[in-house]
């Protein structure tokens, strides 16, 4: 990331509190001073306020110390009086200025206070994210991946009446819908048993699968039957309804009714 080449000060920076309270101190300018190399090293970095060497060598005391040209025991109590008074945080052994965009180039006459509050919530959140190795990039990334494979299995699902004309396909919606009133929705794999019980029934022939559909939701059957068969096994049988078995007024045995076959479609 490229650095900046200036931060802002504002010009009553000396009148903030925490700036008072620090000249009070013994090495007030020796504290200030390395104040302003922090600042001045984290515009450097440009990375949101994130003070590391490198994206795996966080700086440690000793380093500052030697780039800021101070006494370590001064480095080290600046750096205990500034986390003290929030004016920098240490996660996980990294520095960090939580109220960077205050001294970055953005013009913040031009935003909302409001704005503001979210904005510095989502960067201290960034900055907690690069440490834990957490980052956003790459958790978008993750979520972006998980929401494209759900969608594409949901079109497989949706797109299961693929290749097909236009008037079967609206007529196996119809179906399908006759199926919800009956209190019997179709599963994804009672759909595609219908369409290989269509196959075996029709063959190509487009208009003999409507047909056959037809016939299902004129009678309100679970299943799909060649034309006429099951109508005519029920009144060779004297019954009506759902196919089943039934007794012979004649001899009392029982006949099977061949529209049925154990199709697996009314049991799903």
């Amino acid at each position: 990331m490229s650095d900046v080449k200036w931060i802002k000060i504002t010009t009553d920076i000396f009148d903030d509190e925490k700036l008072l309270l620090i000249e009070t101190m013994p090495d007030a300018d020796a504290i200030i001073v390395i104040w302003f190399k922090l600042l001045v090293l984290a515009g450097k970095q440009n990375n949101h306020g994130v003070i590391m060497m490198s994206d795996r060598i966080a700086y440690t005391d000793e380093m500052l110390a030697s780039i800021f040209r101070r006494p370590l025991s001064t480095v080290r109590l600046a750096l205990g009086i500034f986390e003290q008074y929030g004016m920098i945080e240490i996660i996980e052994g990294v520095i960090t200025i939580p109220n960077w965009e205050k001294h970055q180039s953005l013009d913040q006459l031009e935003q909302r206070r409001e704005y503001m509050k979210n904005y510095m919530k989502k960067k201290r959140q960034e900055q907690k994210n690069l440490i834990t190795g957490e980052c956003k990039v790459n958790s978008k990334v993750n979520v972006n991946s998980a929401d494209k494979k759900e969608n594409k299995n949901k079109n497989k699902k949706e797109n299961i009446y693929t290749d097909m004309p236009d008037e079967l396909i609206s007529t196996l919606k119809d179906f399908e819908d006759m199926r919800k009133r009956i209190k019997s929705p179709l599963s994804d794999r009672a759909k595609q048993m219908l369409l290989t019980k269509l196959d075996k029934l029709a063959g190509d022939d487009t208009e003999k699968k409507i047909a056959i559909l037809e016939q299902s939701i004129f009678n309100s059957w679970k299943g799909v039957y060649d034309i006429d068969d099951r109508r005519s096994d029920q009144k060779r049988s004297g019954i009506s309804g759902t196919a089943g078995t039934s007794s012979s007024g004649n001899n009392g045995a029982r006949t099977k009714l061949p529209a049925v076959e154990a199709s697996l479609l009314e049991d799903i």
